[in-house]
C-alpha cells in the first residue's frame, strides 16, 4: 500500500507535552465498528467483560540518550547516541547523531561530566556502521557496571515530537515509565500502559478482568519515519521480546474459555502476534521480532487493542488501520482531532475492537 494513505494533518497544539494528572484521568475514544464513543480511561472496565485477559508490556525505560565526544587526529566532534538494542553484555546498537563523523575503530567518550565520573569515563569503540545513522558500540564496561554508568550518564530519550519542544527533566523519569515496569531494556515507553494506576487496577479486578505480562524492549526504531513510498519497501528494526510459558498458557486458556485477549499497546500486540502460530495458539517466545503489520494482515490472537494516538505515516498508524480498518481509523482520528483529544506518547487513549471482515 502507499504510505500516504496513512497520512493526516495534526495541529501542533494536539501534541501532548505532559501526561494527564492523575494518569488515569486521560480521555479514551472507544472504536467498535462504525461506532465512536467518547469515554475516559477510568471507564475501561465498562467496555470489558469478566474473564477477559489484559496483556501488558512490563519493559522498563532506561536513560538511553547519551552525549559524548569523538577525538581523532586532534579533532574533536560532538556525538549523540540513542541506544536501541543490546546485543551483548558490553554492546549496544545505537542511532548516532553525527554518524557521518564516525568510522569503525573510533573511540567515543560519554559521561564526561557530573556523577558519571565516579564510575570512570563511559568509553566505547565503534564496531560497525549501518544504514540510517545506526552504529554498533562496544563499551569498556559490561553487564551491571555498564547499566549503572548509563543510568548516571544518560537521559530519558523523549520522543522527537516532545524533545524538539522541551528538554527532559526529573518528572520524565517517573512520567515516562509505567507503574508496573520491571524489566530494564526499553528506550521508549509502552505508552498505552502509562495510563494505569492502582485505582484503575482495583476497578478492573472488581470487574473480573484478568491480567498478564510480557516483555518487549521497545527500540528507538519505533520513532523512525517511514521514508519509503510503499509499505512493501519499509524495513522494521528488530526488538527483543519474551513471553513466558505461564503467560502463554494463561492466554490460551482464556481464549479456550471464550474470553477476549486485550492487548495494552501495540508493543504487546506485536509480540503476541509474533508468538502465535497459525491457529492462534500462543507459544513461549524469547528472541527478536521485526513483525510489520499492515492492512490485510490476519490477526491470530488479539481481540481488543488499547493504544494511544499515533503519528501520521507511521508503522503504528498502519497497524491500527489493519486492526480496526483503515477508513474506520481515518474517521476516528478526524473525530479525535475535532474534539480535542491529546496525541502521541503523553496523550489520550483509544480502545479498538478488532474488525473482522469475514465475520
Amino acid at each position: 500500500m502507499r504510505v500516504d494513505e496513512f497520512d493526516f494533518e495534526l495541529p501542533e497544539d494536539r501534541i501532548a507535552l505532559r501526561p494527564a494528572s492523575p494518569r488515569d484521568t486521560a480521555r479514551m475514544l472507544v472504536v467498535r465498528g462504525d461506532t465512536l464513543t467518547d469515554a475516559g480511561v477510568l471507564d475501561l472496565p465498562a467496555f470489558l467483560s469478566a474473564g477477559d485477559l489484559m496483556v501488558f508490556n512490563d519493559t522498563r525505560v532506561i536513560p538511553a540518550q547519551l552525549e559524548g565526544t569523538r577525538e581523532r587526529d586532534g579533532q574533536i566532534a560532538t556525538i549523540g547516541a540513542t541506544l536501541h538494542m543490546r546485543t551483548a553484555p558490553n554492546r549496544w546498537m545505537a542511532f548516532a547523531r553525527g554518524a557521518k563523523k564516525l568510522k569503525p575503530g573510533d573511540r567515543v567518550r560519554f559521561g564526561e561530566t557530573g556523577d558519571a565520573c565516579l564510575l570512570g569515563a563511559l568509553d566505547a569503540s565503534v564496531v560497525a556502521k549501518g544504514e540510517g545513522g545506526e552504529v554498533e558500540l562496544a563499551f569498556d564496561l559490561a553487564g551491571p557496571d555498564l547499566d549503572a554508568a548509563i543510568a548516571l550518564a544518560g537521559h530519558i530519550p523523549l520522543p522527537p515530537y516532545i524533545a524538539s519542544k522541551r528538554a527532559d527533566d526529573e518528572r520524565d523519569r517517573a512520567d515516562y515509565q509505567t507503574v508496573f515496569a520491571r524489566e530494564d531494556g526499553a528506550v521508549a515507553a509502552p505508552t498505552a500502559g502509562l495510563h494505569f494506576t492502582d485505582r484503575l487496577f482495583d476497578k478492573l479486578d472488581a470487574a473480573g478482568v484478568n491480567r498478564a505480562f510480557v516483555t518487549l524492549h521497545v527500540g528507538a526504531g519505533t520513532f523512525l519515519p517511514v521514508k519509503a513510498d510503499d509499505t512493501d519497501d519499509h524495513r522494521m528494526h528488530a526488538e527483543i521480546g519474551h513471553v513466558s510459558e505461564a503467560t502463554a498458557a494463561l492466554i490460551n486458556q482464556t481464549r479456550a474459555r471464550g474470553g477476549r485477549i486485550v492487548s495494552v499497546g501495540t508493543t504487546s500486540l506485536r509480540l503476541l502476534e509474533s508468538a502465535a502460530d497459525e491457529a492462534g495458539t500462543v507459544l513461549p517466545f524469547a528472541g527478536a521480532t521485526d513483525i510489520f503489520i499492515t492492512p490485510g494482515y490476519r490477526f491470530r490472537c488479539v481481540d481488543v487493542l488499547m493504544t494511544n494516538f499515533h503519528l501520521p505515516r507511521s508503522t503504528l498508524m498502519m497497524l491500527v488501520s489493519a486492526f480496526a480498518g483503515l477508513e474506520t481509523m481515518r474517521q476516528a482520528y478526524a473525530h479525535a482531532i475535532d474534539t480535542g483529544y491529546r496525541f502521541y506518547s503523553y496523550g489520550d487513549s483509544s480502545l479498538l475492537f478488532r474488525n473482522d471482515p469475514d465475520g
